[in-house]
Parts: structure tokens; sequence; C-alpha cells
């Protein structure tokens, strides 16, 4: 669909609203003015497939990508970045038909490293998840349109997620590197610090952590630990927090861990070996469906606690944010997926 002109702003609402388009807020009317404008900088051909998206089994195209970009709000600028997550979000071991279809409340996070974030103006500092940035917010918003306007997730039809969240709006973020004293997700991840690269999480909510009181890293480490101690995210591989959690970190815990001699991957190792959620504690049903299933997989110890993950290279911290201490804790989807990293497209930009 596409609208001809710019007059009729409600009239436009209402027939993208009819038409299945909306996600319930405002959208800009997709003109061919518009679209062009979207397209033209960056030189990507307009009916080459990007990804094919899951339940519709549909081409993401950039032309059509482009159209949702325009719905979300986006500066031509920001195309590339919503292309590499849309990229991502196909590749299978992200298992994007599970998590469009779910009863789950999932949803795919995008992180933004490299040039491309400071270049378009990404938010990484104070805020990051919240409102007040317009790259932050329809990029992620861009990018759920296209899942449900490509993919197929209508609510109620393809998407049958029982709560959702507000994530489902937009869930987008850029890394603050410059105040973190680790290396960055992308690099952890084999690419190059100079390359700019997307990578979606699914992520099934977010709990804030708060620890303003520790007075060495072992006592901050512990309350990272604990807070992560919820049953309600053990997935169907027999992990917390669905095997692959995220920590999104404030630069002032990272800077205190790593002034205390800690190194991403020794966090890392000492929130995994922390971690360990007795299978006492859980109801009777659950610990004996979670035993039985450790049965079949020959599992070393059945009765053995719950671990966050298979291995502690598994947990992954992102620092964001800007003063303060407080950090976020997000589970990823109890019914299977793994994180992807996509290079972000140059095209002539």
């Amino acid at each position: 669909m596409s609208i001809d002109s710019d007059d009729a702003w409600e009239k436009a609402q209402d027939e993208l609203a009819a038409a299945g388009r909306s996600d319930g807020l405002p959208l800009v009317p997709p003109t061919p003015e518009r679209i062009e404008r979207m397209l033209k900088p960056h030189g990507f051909r307009r009916d080459a497939v990007v990804a094919k998206l899951m339940p519709a089994f549909a081409d993401a195209t950039w032309r059509n990508i482009a159209e949702n970009a325009v719905m979300a709000g986006c500066r031509p600028e920001y195309l590339p970045v919503i292309g590499a997550a849309i990229e991502a979000l196909a590749v299978d071991e992200f298992n994007l038909l599970g998590i469009q279809t779910t009863t789950g409340s999932a949803t795919p996070v995008v992180i933004v490293n490299g040039p491309v974030a400071g270049a378009i103006g990404m938010n990484a500092a104070g805020n990051a998840l919240g409102p007040g940035n317009r790259a932050n917010a329809t990029i992620g918003r861009a990018m759920r349109l296209v899942l449900q306007n490509v993919g197929g997730a209508i609510p109620g039809v393809g998407d049958m997620a029982t709560l959702g969240q507000p994530g489902k709006y937009t869930f987008c973020f850029a890394e603050n590197e410059a105040a973190s004293p680790w290396p960055p997700l992308h690099v952890e991840r084999g690419y190059a610090a100079d390359i700019s690269v997307v990578t979606v999480v699914g992520a099934s909510g977010i709990v804030e952590i708060v620890d303003s009181s520790s007075a060495s890293a072992e006592d901050l480490i512990h309350t990272y630990a604990n807070s992560m101690l919820i049953a309600g995210t053990i997935s169907m591989s027999g992990f917390i927090g669905g095997g692959e959690p995220l920590i999104i970190m404030p630069p002032e815990h990272a800077v205190f861990l790593s002034g205390a001699g800690y190194t991403k991957e020794q966090v890392k190792a000492a929130i995994f070996e922390t971690v360990q959620y007795p299978l006492a504690r859980l109801s009777p049903y659950v610990r004996a469906r979670l035993m039985a299933s450790r049965r079949v997989l020959d599992a070393a110890s059945v009765a053995s606690p719950v671990r966050l993950a298979a291995t502690a290279k598994d947990v992954m911290i992102v620092v964001a944010g800007g003063v303060g201490i407080k950090a976020a804790y997000v589970p990823t989807w109890s019914g299977g997926t793994r994180a992807v990293s996509c290079k972000v497209p140059a095209g002539r930009a």
C-alpha cells in the first residue's frame, strides 16, 4: 500500500490502520516520494531480497524495508542499520519463527556497535533504553513494523503473545563503547573495532538491577547473579534466562569492576559460577519434568542445580547508560534463540 498525497493525514492513519499496517501509534504516510528519499542515498537495489521472514515466509526487500522505515519516522541514514537487523533476524539460530509466533513476550533487541552508532546520532548514554532519541526509537520501531507487515507477526494472527511487552514497540540502543573499560560486544563476536555491526537478541523481558551499597567487586557480582535467579525464565533446554542472557551494565559498574582487576570474561565467569538454582526451589511438577528431560539427555547429574547457561561465554555483557548504578538483566526467550550479528552494509553512503 502507498499513499499518494500528504494532504489528508487523518485519512491516511485510518487507511493504514484498516489495512493492518499500524502498531497503534501514528504513522508517517509512506508516499512514493518519501520512500524514494529513504532509498536514494544508499544505492540498494529496490527488489533485492534482504531476508525471508517468518511466519509468512515472505521476502523482505529494500523497498518494503524502506516503506516501513518511512512509516516508523526514520531518517534515510538509518536504513542500512535496519537492513542489517532484518538480515540478522532471519539467521536460523535466532529462531524468528518461534519468537514471532510464541505466546510468550519475546521480542528482538537491536544492539548497535561501531562508527555508525555515532554517525547517525544513536544514544548509548543516559536513558539509552528509554525515550528521547529518534534513531534508537525509530530504528527499533521500523524493525518491528517490518516483522509485522512483511513477516506476518500480526497481533492475534501470527503474533500470539499472551501479554506482549512494551519492547515490542521498539527496543534498540547503542553500546557506550567510549565509557566502557572492556572490548565492545561486536569485537567479542569477531569483528574489528572500526566495523559497524548490529546484534539482535531475543528478549523475553527486562529486570532492573540496583546496587549502590557494595564495597567490593565480589559483592557487586553477587547482586548481579542473585538478581538473575528467576524460575520463570528457565528455558526448554534447562537454563535460567534462556541460556544466553544479556546484562546491560552502566559504565560506573563496569569501571568499578575493571578497577578491581576484573576483565569482562572474569565477570561473566563469576556470575556464571554464582547463579545456581536448586531444584528443591522449583515446584514439584516443574522439578520432575526438568529431571525427566535430563535423564533423556543423559545429563551428568540429574539433580544438579539449574545453571545460567552452558558456558560462561554464553553470558552477554553490554555497557550502556549514563550516570548512575542502575543495570538491566534481559533474559532471552526460553523457547530457544541465539544472538546473531551482521555487518551494516555501506551502500553508497
